[in-house]
Formats: structure tokens, C-alpha cells, sequence
């Protein structure tokens, strides 16, 4: 079976992030239930909580959110909140982005259609790569 790759667009956004993953652990440890819930959505908690090391991938996300943010040059706030931007999991572990009502209104508002997002970690650092594409 040949690995088919979604079609293009024109790019709208650019957005990068990179975060201490021991910044993010010590947040969860301060702050706990309070920092999860405000900045993952329930679908990124139990996936990160799955896994061996969750502060490495809830740092992966942290800076996605962070990326999508940048890519509309909003930032985290008033147009975009943390949890209006969800990573979650393609049939190959891939990341995708799911939006919220706000994120898709402010998707619709620069004129894309798309966010993709790739994500990578180390022990240390966690970092993010959004685009925004249109047709």
C-alpha cells in the first residue's frame, strides 16, 4: 500500500515553540489538577497520562499551543485559548490539530482551512513546528 501524503495549500502561518519539559513537570507538581484542566483539553490528558513519561508529551502539546498561537499571531487569550487547540493522534501516531469554536473562527478569519503540526521531544525539551494552510 503506497503512503498517501494530504494535498497542500498555500501558507498562511508559521508558528514555533520550544519548552523545558521539567518547567512543565514542576507546574503539574505545584499546581496539579488546575494547570491540567485549564491548559489540556480531556482527550490530550488521558492520551499524555498513557503514556511512560507524561510531562514529555504534555510539554509536546504545551508548545503546539503555543506554535498554533503564534502561527495566527494571537497568542494564548481573549481570540484563542489553551484548550482551543487540541493535539491528538492520527492512525500513525502522527499529530493532527482539532480546534474549538474559537479556533475554527479564527481559522476562518485569515482564510485556512488547515493547521498541521509536528511535534518532537527529548528528555529535556519539548518543541513545535504549526502551519496554517489555505487552498
Amino acid at each position: 500500500m503506497a503512503l498517501e501524503l494530504p494535498t497542500g495549500g498555500y501558507l498562511v502561518g508559521l508558528g514555533t515553540d520550544i519548552v523545558d519539559v521539567e518547567r512543565i513537570r514542576r507546574v503539574m507538581e505545584r499546581q496539579g489538577d488546575r494547570f491540567l484542566k485549564r491548559v489540556y483539553t480531556e482527550e490530550e490528558r488521558d492520551y499524555c497520562f498513557g503514556m511512560k513519561h507524561p510531562h514529555k508529551h504534555l510539554a509536546a502539546r504545551f508548545a503546539a499551543k503555543e506554535a498554533v498561537a503564534k502561527a495566527f499571531t494571537t497568542g494564548i487569550g481573549a481570540q484563542l485559548g489553551w484548550t482551543s487547540v487540541s493535539v491528538y493522534n492520527g492512525p500513525r501516531g502522527e499529530p493532527y490539530v482539532r480546534l474549538d469554536r474559537k479556533g475554527n473562527e479564527l481559522l476562518r478569519e485569515v482564510g485556512a482551512f488547515r493547521v498541521w503540526v509536528s511535534l518532537s521531544h527529548t528528555e529535556a525539551l519539548a518543541q513545535a513546528v504549526a502551519v496554517l494552510l489555505r487552498d
